[in-house]
């Protein structure tokens, strides 16, 4: 059996290193990511705010969080179909477009529990 690396603490930190590069990555090379970060910034703060009880704020601060998540995810995607070759080829641009499409059912997902939780 092939050695697989670090263990225990030693894994944990070489994995937190590998997510700090993938957000920063993300911040550098992502635009759509920087807007939904720069709007995460102001609706997080707000969702303390305006929720009334710790289920409120979860949800409201969750759905924000829940983009990035999603962006992340998206721009990963588009990262290795865009590796994979330059050509256009219908597959790969059915994964871009499930990639959007998740990132906006996200965006809709926030206007929703936005919406039912402050009404």
């Amino acid at each position: 059996m092939p050695d697989r690396g670090p263990r225990g603490v030693a894994r944990l930190v070489r994995a937190a290193g590998y997510s700090r590069a993938g957000l920063l990555a993300a911040i550098r090379h992502e635009e759509a990511f920087r807007q939904e970060l720069a709007l995460a910034a102001v609706l997080v703060p707000l969702s303390v705010y305006l929720g009334h009880t710790g289920g409120e704020r979860a949800l409201l601060a969750g759905s924000v969080v829940l983009v990035l998540i999603v962006e992340l995810l998206n721009s990963a995607v588009e990262a290795a179909v865009d590796r994979v070759g330059a050509e256009r080829h219908t597959l790969s641009a059915r994964a871009k477009d499930l990639g959007s499409a998740a990132v906006a059912l996200a965006l809709t997902n926030v206007l929703l529990v936005w919406a039912l939780v402050l009404w």
